[in-house]
């Protein structure tokens, strides 16, 4: 299996919507799209699954820079999870005045 990242969808596409695309190009074993937890909205991007590299890549020469619902989609091998840069949230500065946190005389 050969997992894909697809870049730049509509707010409003679906998971089964972009299963039926990829299915053109050959046999999806999966189709997610990234919610943001917080709003439960579409983050604009997913991943695909296709059930073989020569499938992917057909995908990728089939989708990449093409039309849906008037966005461009960005279509490509997913890099492994480890390879991307890790962001940290909170610790560090507290915020604040002086990492006080509050009013001092």
């Amino acid at each position: 299996m050969k997992k894909l990242f697809v870049g730049s969808l509509p707010f409003s596409v679906k998971e089964d919507a972009l299963r039926d695309l990829f299915s053109q190009a050959g046999t999806v074993e999966s189709a997610v799209i990234i919610m943001d937890k917080m709003t439960g909205r579409s983050k604009g991007f997913g991943f695909v699954e296709m059930s073989s590299e020569e499938e992917a890549q057909k995908a990728v020469e089939m989708f990449n820079g093409s039309d849906m619902e008037g966005r461009n989609i960005i279509v490509s091998e997913a890099r492994p999870q480890e390879d991307r840069p890790r962001t940290s949230f909170g610790g560090g500065n507290r915020g604040g005045y002086n990492n006080g946190g509050g009013y001092r005389n």
